[in-house]
């Protein structure tokens, strides 16, 4: 049993040594993405934010609204519809 310890003892010890010794650690940096974040937009109805490419995109008045769903749409159609003029 002893000798076990005394092994894992010398092993930590080469291991914080050559990490000392070589300057460096072995990890690369964070890697940052070089692509362009997407534009987002926020869904009017339920509030959550998506991305043009995955959107459900309506048009009211010459704008454009971004949806997370049909659901979400259909009911900003109705919300319109209900609304007086």
């Amino acid at each position: 049993m002893r000798l076990l310890v005394w092994m894992l003892l010398i092993y930590i010890g080469y291991r914080i040594i050559k990490t000392m010794v070589s300057g460096k650690d072995r990890r690369p940096d964070v890697v940052h993405d070089k692509t362009e974040a997407e534009p987002t937009h926020r869904d009017p109805v339920c509030g959550v934010y998506v991305s043009e490419r995955d959107a459900v995109v309506g048009r009211h008045d010459g704008q454009r609204h971004y949806f997370c769903s049909m659901a979400c749409l259909e009911k900003f159609s109705e919300q319109l519809d209900h609304k007086p003029t």
